[in-house]
């Protein structure tokens, strides 16, 4: 353009200011008075000036008007780069030249060559943010667009683009016009090392820098750019880079100077606040409100399998509700995941779901167990020294052993005072517990400790009440009066028991039953307790029964349960015990299933099993005979195959065929999962058949010289030779109406024996009789029985009729196979060869193994039933078809 007076006229008379918004019109005004911008040249066309930016940056642009009234398009090197506020400053001088001059008044200045002066390179980063129509799925789908402007400063002036060999760039200041040489070479060099940081030039234009502005470089990924921003760019930083980042750039992030944690405790010490977060910018920033929008929005990014899939090195880009100091721009981080696992395993992702969107997170004071994950990091700690304790009390469990109390009668073995301090623990922290040793180590001696503890130290100020099933009344008499004498033991059992209902606040220690409970609920709630015990749990598996629903009413301030088998049959049975000790803990029943159950049942989900192993772990206890028993003697278990005789091979086959088509029918019907009561309906027949026949048809006549039963036949042998030793026998099976067809032979043979069934009322008798050595055989019903004696004079133990639940055949064992037993016990199995005794042997290693998952913290157990197990279960016998 060299017709300047005309451009000035146009300029006067074109609506140019319509091209720019008030606030870069104000700000280039501002500029203009303060005198910063100069003219520099013509130059094809466009008039080139120079204008002083902030801080000390000198930008060039380049301004021409539009064709036919369009408006001013102004090119400039600063990173916003076209119609800025330098554009505007240079404008309003160009307004100031006499129109009717044929260039400006400017004197006539010497101009200086440097041919020396070597580039800076200057990096701009940008994102655009932008949706777009996405034909496959029909929605409009959000996207991002990165860019690196590469430019070049030279004394202040920027510049970009490849140079001829000649180019050179004039400036004028102080009156003096600078001609400076550009350095193709040097720029070709600093193009070449984005390059080698995996950068290429972006082919296609975007508005995530302003265009004619810088060379456009983008990178391949998303990983990339993150990898560049955390590796890369410091490098360049220290390398004489100046970098610009432009706002809304998603990888302008902000480094992390230390984590925290904030403990407030109420004053009733019944919850606390718990406040996890980081220190940026100098800034205190909670992460509670950023990981709860994250789990809503995105549940699936930090679900438990998602962070197990993640190494602790990746990291995962969060932006913060704080602003950074410098330019009030909103804050990003990176964080590990290595230091987001611990922390989501405290918080529980599951259980931030229900949360308000406050700073701190509310808990109970049983989750002060959750902080034990946390030690591990490096965190500034504030407050919540006593819960802190607590927690390292349950980490380091038998390592702080407390000591028997006074007045007891009994030297307690050190995985007993384990127990006794885990309870005292969860006593100071009010919380509850499941002491789930296997039978014959002692949950009762090691609960008389725990209450004599508190008596001694002052806090037994309301009475203790332990449930149990009836049987079990006289062994708690006789222990507590055995082993904690000091204990004023008041038993409410029989019809004259309401006549004590006025004096329970007199007693130390309360004994009920599971039947009477739920009708004397109304006079026992009304007394408030000190500790409340749940004896051989298992009995509120279902937390709909009666029992169940009246222990919950129960006011106490500690709640333990004790049962060799806290997991008999499914997880739901778990569920209900803590669903009585911690409301809530477990989340309801519908969450239990959704996040546990489910997961863990149907798909062996080892992530869920381990999220559940953490949650109870500070809150059950379990020991194993073998592994804190080891003065016990050694028990043998065999295997005693009994081949079924023709009569029971016929009616089996028969009962086999009916049953299995019934089942397959029902389970056509209704499915696997709820066609259970026909399947055990089913099995029970068929077990019947291998034990006698006269437990199916109860009239059938006995031909000459046959027999009813080979398994009968087989025990008689077996008890003849046995008894012949001198051997000590208990003999079980789950069907009374087969324990009175073996009496009918032991009478027959005039052998001596006593018995235990449900319809039993004096059960210390046979006991005494069996332990004094007056009778050599036990015969036991094995729900009446299997739980609660004491019969260590036994040194044999046989199961009749074995079921698929390990844990009550072992609870049964028990009864002779527990502390005291000074002799090895030999545990014989009758197993009919070929039928479903044999297929529910298999069977009971999976059960097993669903139990070992949760109660032993065995990731890699799995327990599901499955179609091929039906099959398996309802195969005809050998030989058969």
């Amino acid at each position: 353009m060299n017709d300047l007076p005309a451009f000035v006229a146009r300029l006067h008379e074109l609506p140019w200011r319509d091209a720019f918004d008030d606030g870069t019109l104000r700000r280039g005004e501002g500029y203009a008075r303060e005198g910063r911008s100069r003219f520099v040249e013509v130059r094809d066309e466009q008039l080139i000036f120079s204008c002083q930016g902030s801080g000390n940056h000198t930008y060039q642009q380049r301004i021409r008007l539009g064709r036919r009234g369009e408006p001013v398009i102004g090119f400039c090197t600063c990173p916003v780069g076209y119609n800025c506020k330098h554009v505007v400053a240079a404008l309003l001088e160009a307004q100031q030249f006499p129109p009717s001059s044929v260039a400006p008044a400017q004197p006539r200045t010497p101009e200086r060559r440097i041919d020396d002066l070597q580039p800076q390179p200057v990096l701009s980063l940008g994102t655009l943010l932008y949706t777009q129509y996405d034909p496959r799925n029909r929605r409009m789908q959000r996207g991002q667009q990165h860019r690196a402007g590469l430019a070049f400063d030279y004394a202040g002036i920027r510049v970009h683009g490849k140079a001829s060999p000649d180019a050179a760039i004039r400036s004028v200041e102080n009156g003096e016009t600078l001609r400076i040489a550009r350095q193709p070479q040097a720029e070709q060099a600093l193009r070449k090392t984005l390059q080698q940081l995996g950068f290429s030039v972006a082919l296609r234009q975007s508005q995530a820098l302003p265009q004619d502005s810088a060379e456009m470089f983008e990178l391949p990924s998303e990983d990339a750019w993150l990898h560049f921003v955390q590796q890369q760019l410091p490098e360049l930083r220290e390398r004489g880079w100046r970098i610009e980042i432009r706002p809304g750039f998603v990888f302008d992030l902000t480094p992390v100077d230390s984590w925290y944690a904030d403990l407030d405790e109420s004053p009733e010490r019944d919850w606390f606040d718990l406040e996890l977060g980081i220190v940026v910018d100098g800034q205190r920033v909670s992460l509670l409100p950023v990981l709860l929008r994250l789990i809503r929005n995105s549940p699936e990014l930090l679900s438990p399998n998602n962070l197990a899939r993640r190494g602790d090195t990746e990291m995962l880009r969060l932006q913060l509700d704080a602003q950074r100091s410098s330019d009030g721009q909103p804050m990003q981080v990176l964080l590990p995941f290595g230091r987001l696992k611990p922390v989501l395993a405290t918080l529980g992702e599951l259980y931030l779901r229900d949360q308000p969107a406050g700073a701190s997170l509310r808990l109970s004071a049983p989750d002060a167990a959750r902080l034990n994950s946390l030690e591990g990091l490096e965190l500034d700690w504030r407050g919540g020294e006593r819960l802190r304790e607590f927690a390292r009390k349950l980490r380091a469990g038998a390592r702080t052993l407390a000591s028997a109390p006074l007045g007891l009668n009994a030297e307690l073995r050190p995985y007993q005072l384990e127990g006794l301090s885990w309870m005292q623990t969860l006593r100071e922290l009010e919380a509850g517990g499941v002491l789930g040793d296997d039978m014959g180590l002692g949950k009762t001696l090691q609960s008389l400790a725990h209450l004599l503890a508190e008596k001694r130290a002052g806090r037994l100020d309301r009475p203790a009440l332990v449930v149990m099933p009836t049987s079990l009344i006289p062994n708690w008499q006789d222990e507590a009066a055995r082993f904690a004498p000091e204990l004023r033991v008041l038993a409410l059992h029989g019809p004259q028991r309401r006549k004590d209902f006025a004096r329970l606040a007199d007693h130390d220690l309360l004994l009920t039953t599971y039947a009477l409970l739920p009708r004397d609920i109304e006079h026992l709630r009304q007394q408030p307790l000190h500790v409340l015990i749940l004896d051989e749990a298992q009995h509120i598996k279902n937390p709909t029964s009666k029992a169940a629903q009246a222990a919950r009413l129960l006011d106490a301030r500690q709640r333990l349960c004790l049962t060799g088998t806290p997991l008999e049959n499914h997880l739901g049975e778990l569920w209900s015990l803590f669903h009585f000790l911690m409301p809530g803990w477990l989340g309801d029943a519908k969450q239990f299933n959704r996040d546990y159950r489910t997961p863990i049942e149907k798909r062996g989900d080892p992530v869920s099993l381990a999220h559940l192993n953490a949650r109870l772990k500070p809150f059950l206890l379990r020991r194993k005979k073998e592994d804190v028993a080891k003065e016990l003697p050694a028990k043998s278990e065999i295997v005693h195959w009994v081949e079924l005789n023709d009569a029971q091979r016929d009616l089996y086959e028969t009962v086999r065929l009916a049953m299995d088509r019934k089942v397959r029918e029902e389970i056509e019907r209704k499915g696997l999962a709820r066609s259970q009561i026909i399947i055990l309906e089913a099995l029970l027949k068929l077990r019947q058949v291998c034990c006698d026949l006269r437990l199916v048809q109860h009239d059938t006549p006995q031909r000459k010289g046959a027999s009813h039963s080979s398994k009968l036949d087989s025990l008689l042998e077996m008890l003849d030779e046995l008894l012949a030793e001198g051997r000590r026998v208990l003999l079980f099976s789950q069907f009374t109406s087969m324990l009175a067809l073996i009496e009918e032979e032991l009478q027959r043979r005039h052998l001596p024996y006593v018995q235990i069934t449900g319809a039993t009322r004096d059960r210390r008798t046979p006991v005494k009789r069996f332990q004094d050595g007056e009778v050599p055989l036990f015969l036991i019903s094995l729900k009446a029985g299997g739980t609660g004696l004491n019969l260590t004079a036994a040194d044999t133990v046989i199961h009749y009729d074995p079921w698929w639940n390990p844990a009550a055949e072992n609870q049964a064992t028990d009864r002779a196979y527990r502390i005291g037993q000074d002799k090895p016990v030999f545990v014989y199995k009758l197993i009919a060869r070929g039928t479903v005794e044999e297929k529910i042997q298999q069977l009971q290693q999976q059960k097993a193994a669903l139990a070992a998952g949760v109660l032993e913290g065995n990731e890699k157990a799995d327990w599901r039933l499955q179609p091929e197990d039906i099959d398996a279960l309802f195969a005809p016998l050998p030989g058969r078809s």
